[in-house]
């Protein structure tokens, strides 16, 4: 495994960020962080919950209409700050000027065909309004929250568009890279093109609010947001699985939406740990018995007792210390407890397909996306994956998928991983 800063922070679950705010060895301000951390979790989870179950919601109901198409829009002044920015090359340059040019006549006919108008004292399209544009390129645009936590006010200032050289700003430039390592893993490995498997555009903003140590995908901005970090965590910027992580939850939206509760909610922070641990092992070329299967290697600071914020392979050991207490995941089923907590122990419990996951992965030898990441794959674009997804349905599923890939051997080989860590049909006397 690389020593190196990059790819070593992920996304803070709020169990954590309680425990620093509970707890007595931490001064007053580092208890005050992690409060004003735990705020702004609190308001994009509620987003994230709402999003997943309007996604799930019937088509024609009230809660699925009132799902905009907004992510995939580019911004007007985006495609033209690519279109004059003269460090960008001329092919990027060019689609970005096709791109505008589209979007404007087709917003145009819109308006046209709604009698609407765009000058001074008319109606303009709103987000929800404006049909989705059709571009055959994915941008990737990165701004500065300037510390500022209000969501209201994101992006903020641009700072690199697609194309553009680099920045001097080092955390815009490691969002960039690592947005465009986890689109490349997408691709090449799946053959699904951004976020949506239509170019959808990927928009960042750094320096999110003062100190704020996490890293979150915004479903109501449809877009990634970063902190510096503090006292504790920080580099998240750096942290490709972080970025694989959040984006994921995206892909999930388009894939096998799951409401983002109790076991389907711990389901839909699985599959983000699956493709972000996937995509960090694919960066250090890592095959699954060679991989520490670490969520956040090295994002404690020294002198925590810890090695990591969450451990795939061995959940529930991945820190131990007075000023963050213990890491609560279990990694059996026969431990998990109906909660009110963290929506219904979303976080808590996603330890436990996880290590399935991890099983399946080892066993398979090889490359973790070779033959367990596809099944997970195809079991999330099966169609066969309910909003109120239990463990042992999707148990089920990856099984089925399994034997149709690559036979009956691998299926044994699923349904052992899930078995091992105690997601078993009840058996009736």
């Amino acid at each position: 495994m690389s020593t190196r800063n990059h790819h070593v922070c992920s996304v803070v679950p709020p169990y954590l960020l309680n425990a620093i705010a509970d707890s007595s060895h931490n001064e007053d301000h580092i208890r005050e962080s992690a409060r004003n951390a735990l705020t702004v979790h609190k308001n994009y989870v509620g987003k994230r919950e709402k999003r997943f179950a309007a996604l799930c919601a019937p088509r024609g109901s009230r809660a699925a209409a009132s799902i905009t198409r907004q992510q995939s829009i580019v911004p007007d002044h985006m495609l033209q700050h690519i279109a004059d920015c003269e460090e960008v090359d001329d092919d990027t340059r060019a689609c970005a000027r096709r791109d505008l040019e589209h979007i404007r006549k087709v917003h145009a006919k819109y308006q046209e065909a709604q009698g609407l108008r765009t000058d001074s004292g008319q109606k303009t399209l709103t987000a929800a309004e404006q049909p989705a544009e059709d571009s055959s390129k994915t941008y990737r645009a990165v701004y500065d929250a300037n510390h500022d936590s209000n969501e209201d006010h994101l992006p903020g200032k641009v700072l690199r568009v697609e194309g553009q050289k680099a920045s001097k700003d080092e955390s815009a430039n490691e969002a960039y890279d690592n947005a465009g390592l986890v689109l490349s893993f997408y691709n090449d490995i799946f053959n699904w093109k951004s976020i949506d498997n239509h170019n959808m555009h990927v928009i960042s903003s750094v320096h999110f609010g003062v100190n704020y140590e996490n890293a979150f995908w915004d479903p109501e901005v449809a877009q990634m947001v970063y902190g510096d970090g503090h006292t504790f965590l920080t580099n998240f910027t750096g942290a490709v699985d972080v970025i694989g992580h959040e984006l994921t939850h995206a892909v999930t939206e388009h894939t096998s939406p799951l409401d983002y509760t109790g076991q389907s909610g711990a389901l839909n922070e699985h599959v983000s740990d699956v493709f972000g641990i996937m995509i960090k092992q694919r960066v250090e070329n890592e095959t699954a018995d060679k991989a520490d299967w670490l969520i956040g290697e090295n994002c404690l600071m020294p002198g925590v007792k810890g090695v990591a914020l969450r451990s795939m392979k061995a959940p529930g050991t991945a820190y131990d210390d007075p000023r963050f207490g213990k890491d609560p995941q279990p990694a059996n089923f026969k431990d998990f407890k109906v909660t009110q907590e963290d929506n219904g122990g979303v976080h808590l419990y996603s330890g436990i397909p996880n290590k399935a996951f991890y099983l399946a992965s080892v066993a398979f030898g090889g490359y973790s996306w070779e033959k367990a990441g596809k099944i997970w794959w195809e079991t999330m674009n099966s169609g066969q994956i309910p909003a109120r997804c239990t463990f042992i349905q999707f148990a089920d599923v990856t099984v089925d998928k399994a034997e149709e890939l690559f036979g009956d051997d691998a299926a044994a080989v699923v349904r052992k991983a899930w078995k091992d860590v105690g997601v078993v049909r009840k058996s009736h006397a």
